[in-house]
């Protein structure tokens, strides 16, 4: 079996927790344990491969690194970061001041200076939650607060 040919976009890996062999679909990540047949699927992508966001973050004294361009030492609870950007949210969504003026004056972030926006990127940029929510707003969209390890976030898409 160590000369099995696979076919194109499949891997052979041991699982370390049974012993037993398995095969990765290399890009989806799904494995399976029957010897693959044909030729390992492609992600089907459910959206876009590229996106532009802004954001406003505020940090919490947890977070990976509880200082910014704002403070150079955060002490506030998780608590009472969500609670500020929950406020902040609904200063937006009642038209009472514009995101990118929130995330000037308020977010934690470098990105601050240019209104909270990132740029466009890929998919695998971002962090985990960041990205899965970011890819899921709609051009326009605001989201809901959104943990990752470097505070709370709310996410406007705008590409």
């Amino acid at each position: 079996m160590a000369d099995e040919q696979l076919p194109t976009g499949w891997e052979k890996r041991l699982s370390r927790s049974t012993g037993q062999y398995y095969y990765l679909n290399v890009h989806t990540k799904e494995s399976q344990w029957d010897v693959p047949e044909k030729p390992a699927e492609p992600a089907t992508s459910s959206g876009p491969e590229r996106v532009q966001c802004s954001h406003l973050l505020v940090k919490h004294k947890d977070s990976r690194r509880p200082s910014s361009w704002r403070e150079d030492n955060i002490s506030r609870s998780k608590e009472d970061a969500l609670e500020l950007v929950k406020s902040y949210r609904e200063q937006i969504v009642q038209g009472k001041v514009s995101f990118a003026e929130l995330a000037q004056k308020y977010s934690d972030c470098s990105s601050a200076r240019r209104g909270g926006d990132l740029g466009p990127f890929n998919r695998g940029a971002m962090q985990k939650p960041f990205e899965d929510c970011a890819f899921s707003l709609k051009v326009g969209e605001l989201s809901d607060p959104v943990f990752t390890d470097s505070g709370v976030h709310i996410i406007l898409r705008t590409v």
